[in-house]
């Protein structure tokens, strides 16, 4: 049985990085708030309506690539072994969502690009940590499910999801501060180390946390 996404898919796939691309082009040349949907769509030679049939907006279209990469990690903790630790459970999660971002064509540098804008724009900045908390939040109802427990009277659940994908992000922010592009090797190295010095100490064993 294979994998590999159909003829329809890949198209779908193509279609929604170009639209990323430029809209990341145009809101690093005119602004976010300056931009838009009309020209996003123009720039790729699709109408509006059809901009429409990809992403909701500006911000869908400015976050997609990040609310992308959540779909990815939660899809990977929901498919992993039962018996394996929390947070061992976490981190092979956060790999292969990296996994997947790198074996994206232009994905690393799309990536770049949007932690760049993000910084730039107070608007997409309060959205995009929106977009994180509601995603760590369904993260930690998996671990919660995982482990037997109520997500919402075990702070266990949203802790260690927050802890991970906190110093992931700080790992993210470092490697691709000032404007820099970073490469696949020098963004997982990064994110690597800032997830190993904030777990370092925690117990793996789960009943080790009460």
């Amino acid at each position: 049985m294979t994998t590999e996404p159909g003829l329809r898919e890949r198209k779908k796939r193509r279609t929604r990085a170009a639209l990323t691309d430029a809209a990341l082009e145009l809101f690093s040349a005119k602004g976010y708030d300056a931009t838009r949907v009309e020209e996003i769509a123009a720039a790729v030679e699709i109408s509006p309506r059809t901009f429409f049939r990809y992403f909701d907006g500006k911000e869908d279209v400015a976050l997609g690539q990040l609310s992308a990469m959540d779909e990815d990690a939660i899809t990977a903790l929901a498919t992993r072994p039962a018996d394996e630790a929390p947070l061992t459970a976490l981190r092979a999660a956060h790999n292969a969502m990296l996994d997947r971002l790198f074996a994206e064509e232009g994905g690393t540098e799309r990536f770049s690009a949007t932690h760049q804008l993000i910084a730039r724009s107070p608007t997409l900045l309060a959205a995009s940590l929106r977009r994180a908390a509601a995603a760590e939040d369904r993260l930690a109802l998996i671990i919660a499910e995982r482990q037997g427990v109520d997500a919402g009277a075990d702070m266990r659940c949203h802790l260690l999801v927050r802890l991970v994908f906190t110093s992931a992000r700080l790992g993210v922010e470092i490697a691709c501060r000032r404007g820099d592009t970073c490469d696949d090797a020098q963004l997982r190295a990064t994110v690597d180390k800032a997830l190993r010095l904030a777990t370092a100490t925690l117990p793996t064993d789960w009943s080790a946390w009460l």
